[in-house]
């Protein structure tokens, strides 16, 4: 878990390489960002940079025997929280060998991706009561290895009240050489008293460049098709990665997307409501990826009407399609269609109907689209 290995954050690898050198670590930090910008791979190159003791100059050794400790997961002063089921277990350490699986096969994933990994029920995964009670006890320990016990705490918005209030006073003042790394997603949602305790760090969106040279080299992409999975990522790793494992549906989606404005711009009504009812089996996640490829299109298209194709990143394929397609999407309806895909998309996260929703959004989209 070298910081080498995290994709892109140069800026804020260095800022908290300076903060350990510096000797002045703030013992409670909070690194707010969505899954896919990286908090969870940097809480653990920090947290290997902290125990290593032969530090390079811009990273750890990942050879010494507490790198190697943190590589395997086994640091005896590493400790992890992260919500789980409660009706299978109360408490992180029983679910230790899922979540030690999960960080070794990838360590860019979200909640539905860990929920779906431990429960085929999919419920609702928290951090309870008993929680708080094991943090405790073992942030009172000695230090196995006479330094630093860092508490990586995922998902920390998954809280309950309980948990939270009985954490409060550890935060504030812990026992001496204690780190609290909390990775949030939605800082908003922790109550106030424990992000008034910690010290915020925002993770930004990876650098398109970094993000594209990362799929030319790990996952076999030539440079113009990396350029144009980077853009429809928008900045996330996971994004990338979902529509890179949904690549025999590719193609799938951008004939969706093109038979969309197509029927919606003819005013085929009963196609329309075909495209509709299609798109409307094809499972909430495929749904949610298809809302992101719209939205993603129609910013190339304003890029395209605006600045030229020389900043546009699509493929060829789609490169062809926004010839002809890009002049519909202007100032006087980009606005209208990025409100209604955003409320789609948040609509279809909370199990709306798909039958309506979609109905609904091709006779938007023919009124957009005629609107330019």
């Amino acid at each position: 878990m070298q910081f080498q290995q995290i994709i892109g954050q140069t800026t804020l690898k260095q800022e908290l390489i300076r903060e350990i050198e510096s000797g002045k670590i703030a013992h409670a930090q909070l690194l707010q960002g969505p899954a896919g910008h990286g908090g969870l791979p940097l809480a653990l190159a920090f947290s290997q940079f902290l125990f290593c003791t032969n530090r390079q100059t811009s990273d750890s050794c990942g050879q010494c025997a507490s790198c190697q400790k943190v590589q395997q997961l086994q640091h005896p002063d590493l400790h992890f929280v992260y919500p789980v089921v409660q009706s299978i277990g109360k408490t992180s350490d029983l679910f230790l060998t899922d979540w030690r699986a999960q960080l070794q096969q990838n360590p860019y994933f979200d909640l539905f991706q860990w929920t779906e990994r431990i429960d085929n029920k999919l419920r609702k995964p928290i951090i309870g009561t008993e929680e708080s009670k094991e943090i405790i006890r073992k942030l009172n320990f000695k230090g196995y290895e006479g330094g630093y016990k860092v508490m990586i705490i995922w998902q920390p918005e998954e809280m309950n009240a309980d948990c939270a209030n009985k954490l409060l006073k550890i935060l504030e003042e812990p026992p001496a050489q204690t780190l609290f790394l909390l990775v949030s997603e939605d800082a908003s949602k922790l109550m106030i008293t424990i992000q008034s305790r910690t010290q915020l760090i925002r993770v930004p969106k990876i650098n398109s460049e970094d993000l594209s040279t990362y799929l030319q080299q790990t996952k076999n992409q030539t440079r113009t098709n990396a350029d144009a999975v980077s853009a429809f990522a928008d900045g996330s790793f996971l994004a990338a990665l979902a529509y890179l494992e949904t690549s025999d549906n590719q193609d799938q989606q951008r004939n969706q997307f093109i038979q969309l404005m197509r029927v919606c711009y003819k005013k085929e009504v009963l196609a329309m409501m075909d495209w509709a009812d299609e798109l409307s089996t094809i499972g909430k996640e495929r749904q949610k990826l298809f809302i992101q490829y719209t939205l993603h299109m129609l910013r190339q298209s304003i890029l395209s009407n605006y600045m030229g194709d020389t900043l546009t990143k699509v493929s060829s394929e789609e490169a062809a399609f926004l010839e002809k397609f890009a002049p519909f999407i202007s100032g006087n309806n980009i606005r209208e269609f990025m409100t209604t895909l955003d409320a789609a998309y948040y609509q279809i996260d909370r199990n709306a109907n798909a039958r309506i929703l979609f109905t609904q959004l091709c006779f938007q989209t023919m009124r957009y689209i005629h609107q330019a």
